[in-house]
């Protein structure tokens, strides 16, 4: 197996860390999905763990990094190319569906969309600003009803008759729902509710003003609940795809953006290797008193050696 060469994809957010090993051809083989809790270097090197212990004495040809911690991820991995999450959404649906003209993609705590038009990205927004409509606020209401999340959307599916619940805001979300749930209003019309407030919220907010034609790719966690893919459906007037490995869509294409560039360069990757997952990675700041600025700069050290440093605005605290 050594000899075939692969590409490693690594997408670090703020709820999740995923790692999508790719073969020599582009195509996915193996995903990891894991929790990011509050500590995204321990979790590459956990995720790296176990990739290696699944393919011993891989060759890994290329890396790519994405998502908020990508150029954390960067440093600590060795890095070949480092993309934002528009990038390599984009890349990795084009790949599922060469003649996709929009994708939808809802995370954990953000969400965004993206114009495609003869496979280049010509259009985009974000949202990072505001929770509603997010994974993590699909967690807490589920939470919130004792329901669980994987089970949500299927209670959506269920309604005949919908609520109509105020998506604008989270918090008015919940406050809503509390009260259409004292009206005494049955769970799968309140679920199916918020589904479609949620829809109505993202593409009045993220999607303003966006030519959304089909075909339509949903990626991201949310992806997963058939009620928010429903309510899509419903909203455009047209089918949903929802791709096979949806939950890793960023690492995927973080990985293929490597391997073309890898072989576009005719470059040997900077990756570490394997034996970074036994590293110690060490990371502190401080603020620099040198201007009115007050920069706060970050350092992480590699078994005691400092390997990088951001957050300055000026050459002071350069290079190191």
């Amino acid at each position: 197996m050594a000899s075939d060469g692969f590409y490693l994809g690594v997408d670090v957010g703020s709820v999740s860390t995923d790692l999508a090993l790719l073969d020599s051809f582009g195509n996915l083989l193996e995903k990891v999905y894991l929790r990011t809790r509050g500590k995204p270097v321990e979790v590459i090197q956990e995720g790296l763990k176990i990739l290696e212990d699944k393919y011993p004495g891989i060759e890994i040809n290329g890396v790519g990094t994405t998502g908020s911690g990508r150029n954390l991820a960067g440093v600590v991995l060795g890095a070949d190319v480092i993309k934002n999450e528009i990038s390599t959404h984009a890349v990795a649906a084009s790949k599922i569906i060469p003649d996709v003209r929009t994708v939808l993609e809802i995370g954990g705590q953000d969400s965004k969309i993206i114009i495609i038009r003869e496979g280049i990205p010509v259009d985009f927004a974000m949202n990072s600003v505001c929770a509603a409509g997010t994974g993590s606020f699909l967690d807490q209401q589920a939470a919130r009803l004792e329901i669980p999340i994987e089970e949500f959307g299927d209670y959506a599916l269920k309604a005949k008759n919908p609520v109509r619940i105020a998506g604008r805001c989270s918090v008015f979300a919940e406050s809503d729902m509390i009260h259409k749930q004292q009206l005494g209003y049955e769970l799968p019309e309140i679920i199916a509710g918020l589904c479609e407030a949620m829809v109505r919220n993202y593409l009045n907010n993220v999607g303003k003003g966006k030519e959304i034609e089909p075909p339509v790719v949903f990626q991201g966690g949310v992806a997963a609940n058939v009620g928010i893919k429903a309510a899509f459906e419903k909203e455009l007037g047209c089918p949903v795809h929802v791709p096979e490995y949806y939950d890793v869509m960023g690492a995927i294409g973080a990985g293929i953006l490597a391997r073309e560039y890898i072989l576009d360069k005719n470059k040997k990757t900077n990756f570490k290797g394997f034996k970074i997952s036994d590293f110690d990675f060490k990371t502190s700041s401080f603020e620099c008193d040198g201007c009115p600025n007050h920069c706060e700069i970050a350092n992480i050290y590699e078994n005691g050696k400092l390997i990088a440093r951001w957050g300055y605005h000026c050459t002071r605290w350069e290079a190191v």
